[in-house]
């Protein structure tokens, strides 16, 4: 089975590419590189390619639309760290059930929001409600053991190209008021989604470790939040992989979706025709042309 995971940060990506197996760059024909490898889990073996793209909803939305049309993944995800809100500390991981543009709106005397929203695929959340509720991922955690309650939850995030670290902007404000329900903020999530939207037949999940607290964004930094974010969604991530290898009616659908295999011969084609007193080749009752290999043999009936 295929799946792409695309990242925005190298620590993302290094985190991500920790839990392949023989990982090494691939090439797109139009220049994007990709680390490819595989991660074998009980009842099948996932080949998978990771992107790191940097930040921003519009160059995610173009290299996730980009990859998916490559690769033709049956999963798709986005692995990355984001600013908690509300409800969470870090080192938490937040699946995103829905992901709002909070940058869409009309800029009038004040800024009246018209909020766009995406959500990921219905199949990914369960599982991923089902990943939360047995808590198998923290055991996929690489390196040190980590410390305190860890928690993964699902919620909505918002999304924008601003790089939010205090509670005192007026950014932070219109969130407040406006996306009262969001849990965490990030700048790629919103483009991801609607690449995903242009491609149903892709399995998708938006996939976040809380860094920072907003407030506390620069001690989060100093304290490499980032690194222990990365990590625990990174394990989230793979948790996810494993158990949708075990659900069979996403196996049998997948199976479906595979090329029926070419016979080592090519068929022989027989079609009918007739030449016409101008010398030229018609359709017609009276002769044959055989094709064998590409070469034309006739013979009048």
């Amino acid at each position: 089975m295929r799946a792409i995971i695309i990242t925005a940060l190298p620590i993302e990506c290094q985190e991500v590419r920790a839990h392949l197996f023989h990982p090494h760059p691939e090439s797109h024909p139009e220049g994007s590189v990709y680390w490819s490898g595989f991660f074998p889990c009980e009842s099948c073996r996932w080949d998978v390619k990771v992107a790191e793209i940097g930040s921003g909803n519009t160059e995610t939305a173009l290299e996730t639309e980009r990859a998916i049309s490559y690769f033709k993944p049956h999963v798709a995800l986005f692995v990355g760290v984001a600013g908690g809100l509300k409800d969470v500390h870090i080192g938490d991981v937040v699946v995103a059930e829905e992901i709002y543009s909070y940058e869409s709106g009309k800029a009038s005397n004040t800024f009246l929001p018209r909020p766009k929203m995406k959500t990921s695929t219905h199949r990914m959340l369960q599982w991923a409600r089902i990943t939360i509720a047995s808590s198998d991922w923290i055991q996929r955690i690489k390196g040190r053991t980590p410390e305190g309650n860890l928690k993964a939850l699902v919620g909505s995030v918002v999304a924008g190209e601003k790089v939010l670290n205090s509670m005192r902007s007026q950014i932070y404000t219109f969130l407040c008021e406006q996306y009262s329900s969001a849990v965490a903020v990030e700048m790629e999530g919103y483009g991801f989604l609607q690449a995903i939207h242009a491609n149903q037949d892709v399995n998708a999940l938006v996939i976040r470790g809380i860094s920072d607290l907003i407030e506390e964004q620069y001690e989060a930094d100093a304290a490499n939040s980032q690194e222990l974010a990365s990590r625990h969604a990174s394990a989230f991530a793979f948790e996810i992989l494993s158990k949708l290898g075990s659900d069979k009616h996403f196996l049998a659908a997948v199976a479906k979706t595979k090329p029926s295999q070419r016979t080592s011969q090519k068929r022989q084609t027989t079609v009918k025709y007739s030449i016409t007193n101008s010398g030229q080749m018609a359709v017609g009752p009276n002769s044959h042309v055989t094709v064998f290999n590409n070469r034309l043999q006739s013979k009048d009936e």
